[in-house]
This record gives C-alpha cells, sequence and structure tokens, in this order.
C-alpha cells in the first residue's frame, strides 16, 4: 500500500460540527487516564477517505498494556480511528505517536506492513476476514507474511497453538468448518504471528453468541494482563467493551464528547441512557 498523501492536503469538510454531550477535554486529562504515560498518542488527528473528512481533531492517549474502547453512534467514526492509527485511510493533518516518551516514534505517514514490521501494530479486522479454504495452520502462516523467512512464520504458529489448544486440534482442518468463536480466535491468533505490541481490533464480539463472545474477551484480557499487550478496539456492545477496557471514549460526529475509565462511563448517566440502555 501505498503512504499517505501529503498531511496539507485539503479535505471536503471544513466546518465539523461540535460534539456536545461532555465538557471540553483537555490532553492533560487524556495523559492523566494513562498514569502520565501514553504509550500511543493522537496529536489532533484529521483523516477521512478521499475528499471527505470524517475525523475532526482527534486526541487520543492510551498506556502501555493497557486497554482502550471507542463507542459510541453508528457513524461516529469509530472504525475510522482503527484505520487511520494503522494506515487504512487518508490523513489530513495531526500526528500519531507511539512509543515511551523518550523514545517515540511517528509512525504517521508509515504504511500498514510497516505499522506491523516497524512499530509493532497489528489490526485484527471485523468477522469474516479468514481464508476459508485454507487451513486453520495455513491462515496462521499468512499473518506472517512480513517474516524475513518462511520457518519463522511456522516457528511463531507452533507457538500459538501452544497457546490455543483448541486451534491446535483443527490446524489440518479448513478454517470455514471452524465454529463463529473459533474463527474470532484464529483471526486474533493471526495477528499475534508477527508479536505485536499494540493490537487494534475491531468489533471482536461482532456476530458471535453470548458463550463466545465471553471467551473472546477472555483471550484479549490474557494478552493484555499477561503478556503486556496495549490494546484499542471498536466495540457494538458498549456495556461489555466498557466492563472490559481501562480507559473508554465515546465519539459523535468524528470527535471525543466523553472520556474516563470504563467503569466512569458505565456510571455515567448519559452514557447509560444513549448506549447502555438504560
Amino acid at each position: 500500500m501505498k503512504k499517505q498523501p501529503p498531511h496539507d492536503a485539503s479535505p471536503a469538510q471544513v466546518a465539523p460540527p461540535t460534539a456536545t454531550l461532555g465538557e471540553p477535554i483537555s490532553n492533560q486529562q487524556l495523559d492523566a487516564l494513562t498514569g502520565g504515560k501514553p504509550y500511543l498518542s493522537l496529536e489532533n488527528l484529521r483523516a477521512g477517505y478521499g475528499q471527505m473528512e470524517i475525523l475532526h481533531g482527534i486526541n487520543l492517549r492510551v498506556g502501555r498494556a493497557q486497554s482502550l474502547c471507542l463507542i459510541g453512534p453508528n457513524g461516529a467514526g469509530k472504525s475510522t480511528v482503527l484505520h487511520a492509527i494503522f494506515g487504512f485511510n487518508r490523513i489530513f493533518s495531526g500526528t500519531i505517536l507511539l512509543g515511551d516518551r523518550a523514545r517515540q516514534m511517528d509512525v504517521t505517514a508509515l504504511t500498514p506492513s510497516e505499522k506491523l514490521a516497524k512499530a509493532g501494530m497489528a489490526y485484527v479486522l471485523q468477522d469474516k476476514s479468514i481464508f476459508p479454504n485454507m487451513t486453520v495452520e495455513e491462515n496462521l502462516w499468512m499473518g506472517g507474511f512480513l517474516q524475513a523467512r518462511p520457518s519463522a512464520a511456522k516457528q511463531a504458529a507452533e507457538m500459538v497453538f501452544d497457546k490455543y489448544q483448541r486451534l491446535a486440534a483443527r490446524r489440518k482442518h479448513a478454517a470455514k468448518v471452524l465454529s463463529g468463536g473459533e474463527r474470532r480466535l484464529l483471526e486474533i491468533s493471526r495477528a499475534l504471528v508477527m508479536n505485536p505490541q499494540v493490537l487494534l481490533v475491531d468489533e471482536p464480539s461482532i456476530g458471535l453468541e453470548p458463550r463466545f463472545i465471553d471467551m473472546v474477551f477472555e483471550i484479549l484480557h490474557d494478552l493484555q494482563h499477561n503478556e503486556g499487550k496495549t490494546i484499542v478496539m471498536v466495540e457494538q456492545n458498549a456495556k461489555k467493551g466498557l466492563e472490559f477496557a481501562d480507559l473508554g471514549y465515546v465519539m459523535v460526529s468524528g470527535q471525543i464528547a466523553i472520556v474516563g475509565t470504563g467503569n466512569e462511563l458505565l456510571a455515567n448517566p448519559k452514557v447509560g441512557e444513549l448506549f447502555l440502555g438504560g
């Protein structure tokens, strides 16, 4: 994929709507939620598709080994944030920084392949991103396509099989025969083959039965708390996402309207009325 267009490109929308659910949010407040140690930072990011600006000056912070959940109405720009971080769309202005403050790197203009190989970011797509006619094993090998040697991808896949016996038992099966929960596990596992430090997870519960939703969030909890992964997710099940995440951001019309810990947002009456069903 080509590098992003110059940041001074002029978007079609120059007068964004104003988010109205909360008070103005300062970068100091965002930093405080990370304990003053942000690991992934978005600085006044404006991004979208073609000439259409969807994100209107987004500021975001998440610390190393923290989890952050983006919630909001359809069309608010939640998945666009993940796309912008990973390089799937157009950045009009702003900066994406990664790393501890003493060693921050500007990753704004890196391609998705560069972000995976050089910056340790991986994107877990929404459901149905597996290769159905390939085996489970072959799907995992595809996650290591940037490895210098095929043997390295195979070795990484073996580590995944050691961790998830459910997949190991089906390694020679076509991926299309997996259950919904097993497919989601495979999608997450494929992203782990390159051993990323940041996981961008788009709608982990989409299309899953409740028992598989719990399984997927248990896997993400393990990756964060036992392996130190930083997780930024979009989740349509706002209650489940906020119960899981350390931090919650509410998006409205391409802007951040409310921020807080996951528990603070669960207790916020505005968030409850609009997104939690009461």
